[in-house]
């Protein structure tokens, strides 16, 4: 069987409205979902005096205060942080979807693959189980984060074989090692004499943004953006892979230092996105193949567009989440499985016609 080359990959795309429109789209559609997810809640906001407050606390010259001082305080140090990290931890679970697909050379990759999740949720329940407060505020986060990073490292050397890593040693000890590590969490949880703790365990365990602070903002939101970047700077060797192995090789592309790189980039960005928000399943895995089919596969044009996409889709869902049966909460994993899942089985059948 002949590899298509990397051309023939990129140029497989749906006709469709040029990129910059795409692009405009996208942002216009992510502005949206800010100012509904902002507005909306306990005490409606009109949009117009939303980004009001935006831009007067952007510049004071740029809007006059109409507003009384508790509704400044709703928008900027309540509502506003919630969004922002939802939208980082949307563009980075949907980046990382898009890059390991690529990396492994399978649509069904997304961050839940590697067990860095499951590796962040034992560390997190633990924690809370457990009562363990050794980091104060932030303990839960750390703790999360730390069992991604050894997921990581246990993942990493059981797919190393001779000095090299496959694609199916690696899928295979990534689902083998979320397995392992699901179960470790739900016997923690079962096992728990306190129903209030196996409660919060669960609900973290469901992937959540309740309580979210400027405090636990900054290090994901940063952590999504360099990686970013960094994927974005990659492009070329991503596209390269598209193409196979043998194909990327020969044009220069020393793959087995490239993928382990890529691995370890991608992975720290899961650990850290999910170490604040829970497990948070089928953004890295729908929002790459939607793109895909609106642009196309070419990750220059495609991570971007990805990004934006993923940001406006998690703060939707988590709108929905905390709207839709108010004032008690629906853990956001929830509304993504239920939208993810349904729209996975169209897409795959819709592709295969």
């Amino acid at each position: 069987m002949i590899e298509p080359t990397a051309g023939a990959v990129l140029s497989a795309r749906r006709p469709g409205p040029p990129y910059p429109v795409m692009i405009g789209l996208l942002v216009l559609l992510l502005g949206g979902a800010v100012t509904a997810a902002i507005a909306a809640g306990s005490v409606p906001l009109p949009a117009g005096q939303v980004w009001g407050i935006l831009l007067h606390n952007l510049h004071p010259a740029l809007a006059e205060p109409t507003w009384t001082p508790v509704r400044e305080t709703i928008v900027m140090d309540v509502r506003l942080p919630r969004v922002v990290l939802a939208g980082a931890i949307g563009a980075g679970l949907s980046v990382c979807g898009m890059a390991l697909q690529a990396l492994v050379r399978n649509p069904l990759a997304d961050p839940m693959l590697l067990g860095v999740s499951s590796g962040a949720g034992v560390g997190a329940v633990t924690v809370v189980v457990f009562g363990l407060s050794v980091f104060g505020a932030f303990s839960l986060p750390i703790a999360a984060f730390l069992g991604a990073l050894a997921a990581l490292v246990a993942v990493y050397f059981l797919a190393r074989s001779g000095g090299r890593m496959t694609t199916v040693r690696l899928v295979l000890a990534g689902v083998a090692m979320a397995e392992v590590l699901s179960a470790v969490a739900s016997f923690l949880v079962v096992t728990s004499n306190d129903p209030h703790k196996t409660q919060a365990a669960v609900r973290w365990m469901l992937g959540g943004l309740a309580g979210t602070t400027w405090t636990v903002v900054w290090i994901p939101a940063a952590a999504v953006l360099l990686g970013t970047v960094a994927l974005i700077g990659v492009s070329r060797p991503l596209n390269l892979l598209l193409a196979g192995e043998e194909a990327a090789a020969s044009l220069g592309l020393d793959v087995h230092r490239f993928r382990s790189a890529l691995f370890v980039l991608v992975a720290m960005m899961i650990g850290t996105t999910v170490a604040v928000s829970g497990a948070i399943g089928f953004v890295g895995l729908i929002m790459p193949h939607v793109v895909r089919l609106l642009i196309g596969a070419d990750h220059r044009r495609a991570l971007p567009a990805t990004a934006l996409l993923g940001a406006a889709f998690l703060i939707v869902a988590d709108l929905t989440a905390r709207t839709l049966i108010a004032p008690e909460e629906i853990p956001v994993g929830i509304i993504t499985a239920l939208v993810g899942g349904p729209f996975f089985l169209w897409l795959m059948r819709r592709r295969s016609k």
